[in-house]
Order: structure tokens, then sequence, then C-alpha cells
């Protein structure tokens, strides 16, 4: 008698434990991190806003998210029917979680719940909008700002996360982005620099000076909750306890090293001497631009990506915005802009089959060039998708509530006009 055994895939409970912990780390890299990092960097009368920018996002976003987000970006109703909205979209399948038990095992991999790969993808959804907060600090109005950012989710967050990550066309082209160099960092650098453009400069925004910060301690604290956070953003990205994650987190943890010391160095080299809030905006650089490639590069990618994007995005700070007089107020655009583009076109240069396995991909260093332009071309279009979109959202989110704050309350302070608070009293 021939007997049948039905394989059944069962929950791994150690991916899981990593995935819950991975999940807290991302969380941290919002609230507190990038609320106090982006609250040092502001005026005092302006941190309060800072804050409440964050905060308010880690709500409405969860919200989207589970309401309609995660089954836009992966579910997989309009795919498998044909839709032409699965260009755009996955579709409404998962809206709610529909049909997602305790029992249900994430499609993608890792032998883990859904619900615990929902949550944690919407960690991304919730820090990617929030970076873009530095490029128009201190002159937005609260309400113009939740307009815009709730509708750039929607329609630009949302789609570009399934076309990369959800089984649309970007990723079934090839292109490889791990944790986010263009679904995150990309599309919030570019979307910033656009706003900080169309927003216009703060009044007494004089190119080259320093407007002054609020707390450099609270910058540093900021930097420290980041890079900590960054270990789940990146190891967990690979949804396993395993030797990619341990891969992940070494490569992370030495780009945001190398970038720190190279930062340093050319401040030292120009201004002889080295500053606590560049080292801070050094290792986001290297944080940054490692994400896309912590699952395709090995040390030797990880020290030389840690070393360019410390290079190229200290001269966009200190050379080309204030050459070109833009005011990206916390340079969302320098850094998390030009370090996700650099982060995701080096991947077509270092990425390894020591790291992405014998079938695996691998760059121009190791004979494929194909994977080069193919990084080439995701980058590019996700800039384009990212500027056109932000153009728009941002002059029917104008037209309609406003964006800019008037001259009084940006001189007096967002804090108390904006909230009724103020950070510090006596």
């Amino acid at each position: 008698m021939e007997i049948s055994v039905e394989e059944t895939a069962l929950l791994d409970s150690g991916n899981t434990a990593w995935i819950i912990v991975a999940t807290i780390l991302v969380l941290l890299m919002t609230i507190p991190g990038l609320s106090l990092f982006y609250g040092g960097l502001v005026r005092r009368k302006n941190i309060l806003s800072m804050i409440m920018q964050c905060f308010i996002l880690t709500g409405v976003i969860t919200i989207l998210w589970f309401a309609f987000g995660y089954s836009w970006v992966f579910g997989t109703a309009f795919m498998e029917s044909g839709s032409s909205l699965g260009f755009f979209i996955g579709g409404f399948d998962k809206v709610f979680l529909h049909g997602i038990t305790i029992d249900t095992l994430n499609p993608l991999g890792g032998n883990i719940p859904e619900i615990l790969f929902a949550l944690f993808q919407c960690m991304f959804a919730i820090i990617t909008p929030a970076l873009i907060i530095g490029a128009f600090a201190e002159r937005v109005k609260f309400s113009g700002y939740l307009v815009f950012i709730v509708i750039w989710s929607v329609l630009v967050y949302m789609p570009l996360a399934h076309w990369v990550w959800g089984g649309g066309w970007i990723g079934e082209m090839g292109a490889l982005d791990f944790a986010g160099g263009t679904v995150v960092h990309v599309s919030a650098g570019i979307s910033a620099l656009v706003m900080a453009l169309l927003i216009g400069k703060r009044k007494d925004y004089k190119p080259g000076q320093p407007t002054g910060t609020n707390s450099v301690p609270y910058v540093f604290m900021g930097a420290a909750f980041l890079w900590l956070g960054w270990m789940g953003f990146n190891a967990g990205s690979g949804l396993a306890a395993d030797g990619l994650a341990a891969n992940a987190f070494l490569v992370t943890h030495i780009a945001a090293a190398t970038a720190l010391v190279t930062w340093v160095a050319l401040e030292w080299i120009r201004d002889k001497k080295a500053t606590t809030i560049g080292a801070s905006t050094a290792a986001v650089a290297g944080l940054v631009a490692i994400t896309p490639a912590a699952g395709s590069v090995d040390v030797l990618g990880a020290f030389v990506i840690g070393f360019t994007s410390a290079f190229i995005c200290f001269f966009m700070v200190a050379v080309v915005k204030p050459k070109l007089k833009y005011d990206d107020s916390l340079d969302a655009f320098g850094v998390h802009g030009m370090g996700g583009i650099i982060g995701s076109i080096l991947i077509g240069v270092f990425a390894t089959q020591v790291i992405t396995g014998a079938n695996g991909a691998k760059g121009a260093l190791y004979g494929d060039w194909r994977q080069l332009w193919v990084q080439i071309l995701a980058t590019l279009i996700s800039i384009g998708y990212c500027a056109v979109l932000t153009f728009i959202i941002f002059k029917v989110t104008d037209k309609t509530v406003g964006v800019r704050v008037s001259q009084r309350v940006e001189e007096e302070g967002l804090d108390i006009y904006e909230h009724g608070e103020t950070a510090y009293n006596g």
C-alpha cells in the first residue's frame, strides 16, 4: 500500500522571535530615533513640531496600512486576475488582513506568521514618509503636512513598494532592493528635494550658514537609536535568523562605521575640527547606502559603499547645497536621497554570489554588467515617478489646505502656534 504524506510548512519559532525583535527595532527608528534626530537639529521653537510630525505618522500610517496598504502592496488578486490595476497595486484581497489568521504563514517565506510580516512592513511604511520631514522643517502647516503625507503614502510609497517587493514589474525585471534603497530612501529623498524647492527657503535661511540647532545631544541620541534600529531594518529583511541576516547585520555596521570615519576625516581636512552633528549625519548616510545592498554584498562592498556614501553625501551637504542655495533643512535629500541612489546602483557593482548563492545575482565586479544596468534603470524609474507624483501632490495640497505657515508663525515658532505647547519652560 502506498502512503502519501502531505508536507505542511510549520511555523519557525526562531525566525518568528527574531522578526518580532526586528519589528520593534524598526519602530524605534521613527519613535524615538528620527524624532530626536530631527528634533535636535531644528531650533528650540520647533522641536515639538518635529516630534509630532513623526509621532502622528506612526498612528495615521498604521491605520492606512492595515486598512488597505498591506493589501495594495502584497495582495495578489489583481495580478492573478490579469486586471490592469495589477500594474499599480496588488489588490484588495487582504484589506483589514481579510482571510489571514494567526496560523497563516507568510507566503513570501521565513515560515513566520503573515500578521507579523504585515506588522514588520508597516514599520517601513511609517518611517519612509517621516524621512521627508527633514526637507521642509520649520515652515510647514501641520494640516497641510498631514494631507500631503497621507496622499503621498497612498500614491507614491504603496505602488512603488508593490513594484519592487510585492511581485511587481521592477522586481520582475531583476532589480535588487533588499531593505529599501529605492522604496524607502530614493523615494523619500527625491520627494524631499522636490518639496524643498516647491515650498521655498526659510525666511532667515542663508546658504552655507547654520541656522542653529536645538540640542546636539538629541541629534546624537537620535542617530544612536537609528543605528541600533537599522539592524532590525536590514538584518530582519531576510525574514529568517540565518547567515543572510548575520551578513546583513555585519555589512550594515561596517558601512556605518566606515562612513562615520570618512566624514569626520573630511570635516577635519576642511574645517580642522570634527563635529558631533557631522559624525551623526555620516553614520546615517552609511546606513542608508548599505540598506538596499545588505542582502547581496560582502565586507568589501560594505567598506566601499560606506566610504562612497560619506564622500558624496558630504559633498552634497557641504558644497552643492550652499552652491545651489536650496533649503533642504535637515539634508533629507543630501543624505537619504543620495545615499539611497548610491547604494541602489552599487549593488550592480558589488553584489556577489558568496552572499546571494550559486544561482544568485552578481555585479559588474564579478562579471555581470547587466545587473548594473538593471539597478541604474530601476533607480531612474523610481526617481522619475517620485518626483512627478510629489510635484502633483504638493500642488493639490497647497491649493486646497495650504502647505506653508505664515511669516509670523515661522518667525515665532511652530510649536506654540501649531500645537499650543513649548518644549522648554522657564
